[in-house]
């Protein structure tokens, strides 16, 4: 792998980093199965790609692209409490209605931004390399979020949500108003997501209508390979662990692709993540298994 792949690689991990925390708020956090995400990622970069290209400043482009996909989340939200309809077929209306949503927003399938000012070209005086102002920048922002994320999920609110996640009865028992934390978690966790697709099509230099697709695939990924690793000893270290996790799946993935030997090609990108994916899965099964086995044997 040359370095310009892997400094490429380590970009798109720090970014997807913050899908993984978006995707651990609702899997872990809320105990609600979010496929949004797909949509949300798209909207976040579309949003943001059409203020740019219309002249407005990146930074505040970028805060209103991550709004959007704030908004999605509570509409994900609202049909699932307000009508009962189950979380998974709520959150699959959302991203459905999204797709046409984001075309309409860039007004066709894709925006250049190759041309257009980003939050990066105030850093560019700074005589940095591109290559390497590019990872600098996405991973200062992947662990400033990650950092401010371990912190709101330590203060008095965050541990409500976090009883909401874990026993919805029992926290309405104890004056916690159930539907708000799940309005706000879901706005939250795609807030993430739609923040990482602005930072994705600034980097990457476009927006397109379907770079969203397995979004959600990816950001269990790195939840999964980060909570096998580092467990779940507190929040800092599981926030953490999700940047952990994206960045040791982009470089597997990337390894995968680059191996000759192994034969594998770009078009085999969704082959390799549900192979990975199915090995984070069974890894910690596998290990929990070893190690019953192991003190059974030191008892007999």
């Amino acid at each position: 792998m040359s370095l310009y792949a892997f400094l490429g690689t380590l970009e798109i991990g720090f970014i997807y980093g913050l899908v993984a925390m978006g995707v651990y708020l609702t899997f872990r956090i809320l105990d609600f199965p979010d496929l949004t995400v797909d949509g949300s990622f798209t909207l976040g970069a579309a949003a943001t790609a059409a203020l740019i290209v219309s002249g407005v400043n990146p930074f505040l482009a970028t805060l209103l692209g991550t709004l959007a996909a704030a908004s999605a989340g509570i509409v994900t939200a609202w049909l699932n409490l307000r009508f009962n309809i189950l979380h998974l077929l709520a959150s699959i209306l959302t991203m459905t209605a999204l797709y046409t949503i984001n075309l309409r927003v860039m007004g066709k399938p894709n925006l250049a931004l190759i041309m257009e000012p980003t939050m990066l070209t105030p850093f560019e005086d700074l005589g940095i390399p591109a290559m390497y102002l590019k990872v600098i920048f996405v991973a200062v922002c992947a662990i400033i979020g990650g950092l401010l994320l371990a912190w709101f999920l330590y203060t008095q609110y965050g541990l409500a949500m976090r009883a909401v996640g874990s026993n919805k009865r029992m926290a309405q028992a104890n004056g916690i108003v159930v539907k708000e934390k799940v309005y706000v978690g879901l706005a939250l966790s795609n807030g993430l997501v739609g923040l990482a697709g602005a930072l994705f099509a600034q980097t990457s230099g476009f927006a397109d209508s379907t770079m969203g697709i397995g979004t959600i695939v990816v950001g269990l990924a790195a939840v999964i390979i980060g909570e096998s690793l580092f467990g779940t000893k507190s929040m800092l270290v599981v926030v953490l662990s999700c940047i952990i996790g994206s960045l040791l799946y982009r470089i597997a993935v990337s390894m995968a692709l680059n191996a000759d030997f192994l034969g594998f090609q770009a078009s085999d990108l969704n082959l390799l993540t549900a192979v990975l994916v199915t090995l984070s899965l069974i890894f910690p099964k596998l290990r929990s298994e070893y190690k019953a086995k192991k003190a059974k044997r030191k008892r007999v």
